[in-house]
Order: C-alpha cells, then sequence, then structure tokens
C-alpha cells in the first residue's frame, strides 16, 4: 500500500533520489495505453501505482472508468451497436436465399442497450482485474501534477493525497468536443449517442470523419432518417480519395442524405423537436443533432505546468519519439498526445515506453503502415498511403491496381452494392505502399494485407501468392492488370526557406 505523502496545506517534499519515492511509476488514466504501460512495467520489476475515475458512460472531469474511451465510450460500445443495425439489411438480403420472413420485424433499442451495458460492465470489470492481478495498485480518482515526480489524487469529496514517483505516465485519453453555435446544449456527442434512451427517427449529424459516418450508419440500418452534413465535398478527409467517393456512394445507397460543403448554424428547441438552421439557410426538424466535430487531449486538468510539461495549441502533450515529454520524468501515450489516435497505437505507445524505462530496451513506436478501419455499412479499411500520400512522398512513378466487383453474395440478394480493392505501388521497387478496400469484411482481410506491408511485401509476392476461393480475399492476389500509372507532380512550389 502506498503512504499519504502529504496533507492538504502541506509544502511539497522533494523525492530526489530512489529511495524515497513510493512508486517507480504512478500512470494517470487507465484507458488502453494507461493499462498497457502499468502492467507491462510491472511485468520488469517495477512497483506500479495507476488511478482512474469512476466508471461511467458520460466522461467528464469527474467520470471515466477502467477501459477508457476504447471500452467504455468507443470502440467496443460502437461496434456492438454496429453488429445490430447490421441485421436489418441482412433481413433484407436473405429473402432471395429463400428465407420467409412474415410478418414486421420489431427491433427494440431498449433489448440492446442493455446487453450492450451488461458487456461494458464487465469488460470494465476484467480491466479491473488485468490490473490487480499484475501486482499494480489502483487508486480511485483524477490525478494531477504537483511537480515532475509527485501525483495528487483528488475525489469529488475534496480530500486529496499526493504520491511520488520516479516515472509519471499520463495516459488520460481525448474527450468529444461540441461546436460553438447558437443552441449547441441541445446536440450530444459520441459518448450520450451511445446511450440514448429512445432511438431517434430523425438524425442529424454533423462531421465527416469515423464517428460521423459510423453513427450514420447505425442509426440508419436501425430505421431512422438521417441527413448528414460535412464542410468537404466528401467525407473522410485524409483517406484515399478513390474509396472516399466508394463510401459516399454507399452511404447514400442506403438511404443517409449527405449534404457536402455544408455547415450548421443554429439549433432550437421547437414542439416538434430540434429545429437546425445550416449556414445555406436550410431547415430541418430532427429528434437528434449529434456533433461529431473531432475529439480533444484530455489535458486541462493535469496542472501540467507545475512539472513544466509542453502541450501544443490545441492541449495535446507534446512528446519526442520515445513518448517522453519536456520533463525528463514525464512520459504520456495514446489519445493525449494526438499522434495517431487509435486504441491498437496507444498500445504500441505504451509497451514501448515500459520497454524503454523498465525493461532494459530502447524501442521507439513505429508509424508506418498502420492499418485502420471505419466501420460504416460496408466498413472501409486501409493499410499505409493512399494514392494522394503515395505521389507526395513519391520520386518517380506509382502504379494503381483497382478492382470493383458485386460479391457474390450481393448477385444472389439483389444488393447493388460493389466491393472495391485497390492497390498502390511504387513503380520503380513493386513494394505495395499501400493497400484499400470498401466492402464486408474488410478490417478482416485488409488485417492480414498489413503482416505483407510490414514485411516490404511486392506486388511480385501478392501475384505469386495463391487465393482461397471463392472469397472477396482473393482478389487482392489476382489483380494483375493494370489501372493507370500516375508520375508524381514536375515541380514543387518555391518557397522562401
Amino acid at each position: 500500500m502506498a503512504r499519504k505523502m502529504l496533507v492538504d496545506g502541506e509544502a511539497p517534499v522533494a523525492a530526489a533520489d530512489g529511495d524515497r519515492y513510493d512508486y517507480d511509476l504512478f500512470v494517470i488514466g487507465a484507458g488502453s495505453g494507461g493499462v498497457r504501460g502499468s502492467r507491462t512495467a510491472a511485468s520488469f520489476g517495477a512497483k506500479v501505482a495507476i488511478c482512474e475515475l469512476p466508471s461511467h458512460p458520460i466522461s467528464s472531469d469527474w467520470q471515466g472508468g477502467h477501459g477508457g474511451t476504447c471500452v467504455i465510450r468507443g470502440c467496443v460500445p460502437k461496434k456492438i451497436l454496429v453488429y445490430g443495425s447490421s441485421f436489418r439489411g441482412e433481413f433484407e438480403d436473405s429473402k432471395n436465399f429463400g428465407w420467409e420472413i412474415n410478418g414486421d420485424i420489431n427491433f427494440n433499442w431498449k433489448t440492446l442497450l442493455e446487453n450492450k451495458t451488461k458487456e461494458i460492465v464487465r469488460l470494465n470489470e476484467v480491466h479491473k482485474r488485468i490490473i490487480g492481478n499484475s501486482g499494480v495498485t489502483m487508486i480511485e480518482g483524477a490525478g494531477s501534477l504537483v511537480d515532475a515526480h509527485t501525483v495528487e489524487v483528488s475525489q469529488p469529496d475534496g480530500s486529496k493525497q499526493r504520491y511520488t514517483a520516479k516515472h509519471i505516465l499520463i495516459a488520460t485519453g481525448s474527450r468529444a468536443q461540441r461546436v460553438n453555435i447558437p443552441g449547441k446544449e441541445l446536440a450530444i456527442t459520441s459518448d450520450e449517442a451511445l446511450s440514448l434512451e429512445e432511438l431517434p427517427k430523425r438524425a442529424v449529424i454533423l462531421g465527416g470523419g469515423y464517428i460521423a459516418v459510423e453513427f450514420a450508419s447505425i442509426w440508419r440500418g436501425m430505421g431512422a432518417e438521417v441527413d448528414l452534413f460535412f464542410r468537404r465535398e466528401l467525407p473522410l478527409r485524409g483517406f484515399d480519395d478513390e474509396m472516399r467517393e466508394v463510401v459516399a456512394r454507399d452511404l447514400e445507397g442506403r438511404g443517409i442524405k449527405l449534404h457536402p460543403m455544408t455547415n450548421l448554424s443554429e439549433l432550437s428547441k421547437t414542439a416538434d423537436g430540434i429545429k437546425v438552421v445550416t449556414d445555406k439557410g436550410e431547415e430541418l426538424i430532427a429528434d437528434v443533432v449529434l456533433f461529431a466535430t473531432g475529439r480533444t487531449p484530455n489535458s486541462q486538468r493535469l496542472n501540467l505546468q507545475a512539472a513544466g510539461v509542453d502541450v501544443d495549441q490545441i492541449g495535446a502533450i507534446k512528446v519526442d519519439e520515445y513518448s517522453r515529454t519536456s520533463a525528463p520524468s514525464v512520459w504520456a501515450v495514446g489519445d493525449v498526445t494526438n499522434r495517431i489516435n487509435l486504441t491498437p497505437v496507444a498500445l504500441m505507445e505504451a509497451t514501448c515506453f515500459s520497454k524503454t524505462v523498465f525493461g532494459g530496451q530502447t524501442v521507439k513506436p513505429d508509424y508506418r503502415d498502420v492499418p485502420c478501419a471505419v466501420f460504416s455499412i460496408p466498413p472501409l479499411s486501409v493499410v499505409g498511403l493512399s494514392e494522394q500520400q503515395a505521389l507526395e512522398e513519391a520520386k518517380g512513378d506509382i502504379r494503381v491496381f483497382t478492382s470493383s466487383f458485386k460479391p457474390m453474395k450481393n448477385s444472389i440478394s439483389g444488393r447493388q452494392e460493389k466491393t472495391v480493392m485497390k492497390l498502390v505501388v511504387d513503380a520503380e521497387t513493386d513494394r505495395v505502399l499501400g493497400a484499400s478496400m470498401c466492402g464486408p469484411d474488410a478490417p478482416e482481410i485488409i488485417q492480414g494485407i498489413a503482416v505483407a506491408l510490414k514485411c516490404g511485401a511486392t506486388k511480385a509476392n501478392f501475384d505469386s501468392t495463391v487465393g482461397i476461393h471463392p472469397s472477396a480475399a482473393e482478389e487482392f492476389v489476382t489483380m494483375r492488370t493494370l489501372t493507370r500509372r500516375v508520375s508524381p507532380p514536375t515541380s514543387k512550389p518555391k518557397t522562401s526557406l
């Protein structure tokens, strides 16, 4: 058990040598990065403590939970809702396969919500057990820095305790943000969207990223009318432009109304719902308005300046390539650093931190060829460079191979969606630089492709691999006809630098 170092009002006690620290490592935040960092550090023999806020579906300064955003209000509950919403299309598609469904098919939102919540509670307890079984001391409360070696843990009742540590790891993640427009208090974020008491019949979503596209698919799949507003020509900025067009087409094909180049300017309460006014003067009524307009690092209440920890203009903690902050004894991983904000990346960063600091190995995270997925319906998954990124980095031409086909299942069901696959290849070295897929099972397939890219696979390696037939995945090893060869820009803009 850690001892209480200070009582309120006492002056800080210096902890200059190892014998005077309570812990080798104190972790603030028990999300994906914090749990991994604490466990692996403990496995190397470090004495570790971790603090986390009480569990709650909606995050705040006093609400969090073991497992963090991913488990409680992110990836896991979202994927459960994606599964639930997918059945609508499956029921429709089953008819041409001989299934005769007589009468109405009713959907009970509360049943799904209850079962989702049960699973989240279970996983929250699992994470607690994992931490406890690793020999890590768990402390409930909000952690903040007193100095570069001291953490103060505060309780909602105002009581505080202080602990010293040789190293401090910050893994507090990020939080959904709201757009500053009149009536913004009437909108919800993804936190609330995962726990709505009633399923909306009319939904307006502002945003064009992962969360916006995924909730559009979820609510539409459950029968709601969905209007999706975003500022650019296509959703999913940063992804391959060709694949963005595919996703947009699929969203519209599923009945989602897209409003590109359009923002919201005002929300107001009416007897019929929430009145939404756009910057183009359009008006519509919704039961729920979701702001899916990005997330902000959870760094505001950490008192970082007390330890000399630098942040950028949005509050993200600045770190070096080993996740070390401007204070040598303080480290940070995951979304609070705003590098690549994905759960598996936070796990990678935390593992590298523990190996570097406690494992006797100097290891830094490798951000090359990180795969990811957007769980729209159907999903998009990518790894490596998009065509646009490849052209920016290329020293010579790139070759592009694409395949668009109707999945075998859709040939029978009559659904018009096509699966689209793409490989981007360096023309000189034949190395595959990027792979994309939009279609059923895309994330499961791209995970395997990611291993190939990580190993430096060439297009010739893909071509010499025997496919699994009949499957969609085999298309990645049979795309032998060149779609196009593209040259990078012949000149780059001149600067005065």
